[in-house]
């Protein structure tokens, strides 16, 4: 069949996987990855590479709209976090053809500007990704939260972490200086 098509009516069933399709689901978890780094790292040039130019997201009820409106958008949004990690835990992919779907269970961690709270998001992506010119995109990405959790940060508790490197947002995280390829 080749390409990732699925000859099944039921495409979440066991079945066996192609060259073609391996590549695809590789590319597909790469860019899902890329997605949560960019977040974290406030790399908006990166995030916009993620989309298709018509590409559209959902973060009802914050925003919901085209993808460079998204990206435009998010700085305002995340520039009340200090820190935040956004993880991808299983990805689950339908892929047919240049088209696919994917659901993304994900947990997204924010640290309150004063480091006093932690707010944990958890939900799943619901996914839709277009290959275009060989390059995989999202189209549409929805956001759907299934729970969270407002937590307190205890007064103190650096959790061991002194002369370690600490993350942070932006281009000044660790990551940047020890991955010379990740640089910006």
């Amino acid at each position: 069949m080749g390409a990732g098509a699925v000859a099944t009516a039921r495409p979440l069933a066991p079945h066996a996987i192609d060259a073609a399709e391996a590549t695809a689901r590789e590319a597909l978890r790469h860019l899902v990855s890329a997605y949560g780094h960019a977040i974290d790292r406030r790399d908006y040039d990166l995030l916009r590479t993620l989309y298709h130019d018509d590409g559209f997201d959902d973060h009802t009820p914050y925003y919901c709209g085209s993808a460079a409106g998204y990206v435009d958008w998010l700085p305002g949004m995340i520039a009340g976090w200090r820190a935040t990690m956004h993880t991808a835990h299983s990805m689950l992919f339908a892929i047919t053809g240049d088209h696919a779907e994917g659901e993304i269970v994900a947990r997204a961690w924010h640290l309150t500007a004063d480091g006093a709270r932690q707010f944990v998001a958890w939900g799943r992506y619901a996914d839709r990704y277009e290959r275009r010119d060989g390059i995989w995109r999202f189209s549409r990405r929805s956001f759907i939260l299934d729970f969270t959790e407002d937590l307190p940060v205890a007064a103190g508790n650096d959790f061991g972490s002194e002369g370690v490197a600490t993350g942070r947002a932006g281009a000044d995280d660790p990551v940047h200086s020890r991955l010379t390829l990740f640089a910006r």
